[in-house]
């Protein structure tokens, strides 16, 4: 919109229209009083001259017509006012006046009526790169990937060759919530492929292309992509990011990895995002392993011990954790003593910003969730004192529930259950996921206490309250199983399972069961073969993988299945199932090994002491 409709609505045509009417009536008072010296006739001409730009651009009709629009639209008529304020902007070719116009639509949630008003704009405009982006962007939010090739095409031809790399880099983001990623993906290549044969455009396109073919679900392709792309720029960090998201089902990205942290193993934030990886695909031991290389070679990075001490806790390290958790609050200590000046004298002139409050806030809740996990590490070790001592630091509102459950917890680990159930009952629950979280910690206390009968009592109450709850029913389902009733656990499991079809807990949990009994062993398998297809790389899965093949018969790809969900969590439940197939399969010194690690970890675990007494072994 030209500048003097900058204050765009109502209010400034009216100011306008009064300038305007105030002009004419001092016309008609010079002509009635029919000055008409050589001055009075030179100023006129001059106000005449100064006028002509804006009468050219804003004659009669075209006033009325955006003054009736405005007012349209402030009367809640927002149809009528995009109809005439369209046919105003097609009118004037105006930049300001079509934005005003698409904007209008899109607060009405009109989609189609914005990519319309958009394509006018680019038909009156042929050059303006804004009006082609603009297209584009609607054309993504309306999922309509057919007309994308076009709409890009015509985008490069009006912008400087120097800004197409930057133009094909937006694409990934512009589309990652497409509803059809494969159709955007197909669409876009030919473009994305004419990008790849031109020297200032290739690395962006094959870059582009790799990444839009991993949101496609083509993670092959996006494999050979970015392997294309580490011959090129191995040390790109778009490279690297690409070979950590495809991890999970690539092997060779990995191999990328690892072979630049071989070649330059000072890049530890290289190292600290491949252990970020390898804990998102539960692979915890790995993830402590390059955390650890971390801590040793820049102990001063305090993110890399806070890391540490969460997997150190995972693998039940009590220890370790511990040591890796209290090194992350004296570097933060630090660190906060070092900024407070800084931030004090930022808060005195009143210029902290929004990012600096989130960041101090951020610290905040990391301290507390630092003690949170000294509590449990506490507890782990059975200093029960000093885990309610942490416990006592956490103070903040978004952490007092889960202090109190673990408050809680340690009461009825001295043997006072009934008075741990009144804390947890006592707690507020002004939202339905506090009060479902209230009675699955309240079941959890039980269950830990091994009062079965009384959690399943609480979550088939809780399950009769919020009967869809597929969570719930899962947690009730545990209980059944505890108390005998397999019967009622499949129909339960089987509920979750049609309430959510991807819990893939409830399928690995019903194929385990059937695999622990001996039972319809060729069901057990699909069922866990479908729930590792939910969670490819969750070792717990694995390992009633691993246990269904030893039924079957099966020890070399059981052992095989074992020593790959033991290595990624060394939980003394698989180790109790890699124990049991290693000694069947006579390798029985490796199989004392592997239990007297799993007891190490967890000398009361239920599962594997029932292994060893059932197979009459002593350590």
């Amino acid at each position: 919109m030209p500048e003097k409709f900058r204050r765009s609505g109502f209010t400034a045509l009216v100011m306008l229209a009064a300038s305007l009417l105030g002009s004419a009536a001092s016309a008609r008072s010079q002509a009635d009083s029919q000055a008409d010296s050589a001055a009075v006739t030179k100023t006129a001409a001059m106000a005449a001259d100064a006028a002509k730009p804006l009468n050219s651009e804003l004659d009669a009709p075209l006033f009325y017509q955006l003054l009736v629009g405005e007012m349209e639209l402030r009367n809640g008529q927002a149809g009528v006012a995009y109809q005439v304020l369209l046919d105003g902007a097609r009118r004037t070719s105006d930049e300001e006046l079509f934005k005003r116009v698409v904007n209008i639509a899109l607060q009405s949630r009109a989609g189609d009526q914005a990519l319309l008003a958009a394509k006018a704009w680019r038909e009156a405009i042929p050059d303006s790169v804004e009006a082609h982006q603009m297209t584009i962007q609607l054309l993504a939010l309306l999922n309509r990937p057919n007309e994308v090739a076009d709409a890009l095409r015509q985008l490069l031809k009006v912008t400087p060759v120097i800004q197409h790399p930057s133009v094909l880099a937006s694409l990934p983001k512009l589309f990652q919530r497409t509803a059809d990623p494969k159709q955007v993906y197909a669409a876009l290549l030919p473009v994305l492929q004419d990008a790849v044969k031109q020297p200032g455009t290739r690395v962006v396109g094959l870059l582009v292309q790799a990444r839009m073919a991993l949101l496609a679900g083509d993670t092959q392709q996006a494999m050979a992509l970015t392997t294309a792309l580490a011959k090129e720029v191995p040390q790109a960090d778009e490279v690297l990011q690409l070979a950590l998201e495809l991890m999970p089902s690539q092997p060779a990205a990995e191999v990328l990895i690892t072979s630049q942290l071989q070649a330059k193993p000072d890049n530890h934030q290289l190292r600290l995002a491949y252990g970020r990886a390898l804990a998102r695909n539960q692979r915890p031991n790995d993830a402590a392993r390059e955390f650890r290389a971390v801590t040793v070679a820049e102990p001063s990075i305090a993110s890399a011990w806070f890391a540490l001490g969460a997997l150190e806790l995972d693998l039940r390290h009590a220890e370790a954790a511990d040591t890796a958790l209290r090194r992350y609050l004296t570097l933060q200590e630090a660190a906060d003593s070092a900024a407070a000046p800084a931030t004090a004298e930022a808060a005195a002139s009143g210029s902290t910003g929004a990012s600096a409050e989130a960041s101090a806030q951020a610290a905040v809740e990391a301290r507390q969730q630092t003690w949170l996990m000294l509590a449990q590490a506490a507890e782990l070790r059975g200093d029960l004192k000093a885990a309610d001592t942490w416990l006592q630091k956490v103070d903040s509102p978004q952490r007092r529930a889960e202090a109190q459950f673990r408050r809680a917890s340690l009461l009825a680990r001295q043997g006072h259950l009934p008075e741990a159930r009144k804390i947890i009952q006592a707690l507020p629950e002004t939202t339905p996921d506090q009060a479902r979280a209230k009675l699955l910690a309240e079941a959890q206390l039980l269950r830990d206490a091994g009062d079965w009968a009384e959690a399943y009592a609480v979550l088939t109450r809780a399950a009769e309250r919020q009967p869809d709850d597929a969570d719930l029913i899962y947690e009730q389902s545990m209980m059944a199983e505890k108390l005998g009733k397999v019967d009622e656990m499949e129909t339960l499991l089987r509920r979750v399972m049609t309430l959510k079809p991807n819990h893939h807990h409830a399928y690995n949990a019903l194929g385990y069961s059937l695999a622990e009994r001996n039972i319809r062993l060729d069901e057990a398998h699909a069922l866990i073969v479908k729930a590792l297809s939910f969670a490819p790389a969750e070792p717990f899965i694995i390992d009633s993988l691993g246990w269904v093949e030893f039924r079957r018969g099966n020890k070399a790809e059981a052992v095989k299945l074992l020593r790959q969900s033991y290595a990624a969590q060394p939980d003394a439940e698989i180790a109790a199932h890699l124990g049991e197939v290693l000694w069947a399969s006579d390798e029985r010194d490796e199989a004392r090994r592997i239990w007297r690690e799993g007891i190490k970890r967890e000398p009361k675990n239920e599962a594997l002491r029932d292994t060893l007494k059932r197979l009459k072994v002593n350590f």
